[in-house]
């Protein structure tokens, strides 16, 4: 949801300044609609369940990333400023233990 309303419908304009802020104002559209689309396709994965600790990696790693960067260079947009690692890091470790606690004994069998 937050990928096709916020960023590729632009409900949320704040997402393509967050964009601009890091990447530039230049290409800021397209690339917060290609997120938003990377977004869509990723909820698609989870719930198709391919390769999910695959996934689970992906996701932990993208969220990581985006909000550290997000953190240094643009906390000002950010829906709870500085909080929002905080909130990034409860769905990282909410994401950990979905599929490596949680879905441990149906992973069992299943490879990366």
């Amino acid at each position: 949801m937050n990928g096709l309303y916020c960023k590729v419908l632009n409900l949320v304009p704040r997402h393509e300044e967050i964009v601009a802020r890091i990447l530039g104002e230049d290409y800021s559209r397209p690339l917060t609609i290609f997120i938003g689309l990377s977004e869509i396709i990723m909820a698609i994965w989870i719930l198709t369940r391919f390769k999910s600790k695959l996934n689970a990696i992906v996701q932990i790693v993208v969220v990581a990333t985006m909000n550290i960067i997000e953190f240094v260079a643009v906390t000002d947009l950010l829906l709870w400023g500085k909080l929002n690692i905080v909130f990034a890091l409860l769905f990282i470790g909410l994401v950990y233990y979905n599929e490596f606690i949680l879905n441990k004994n149906t992973n069992s069998f299943t490879a990366i």
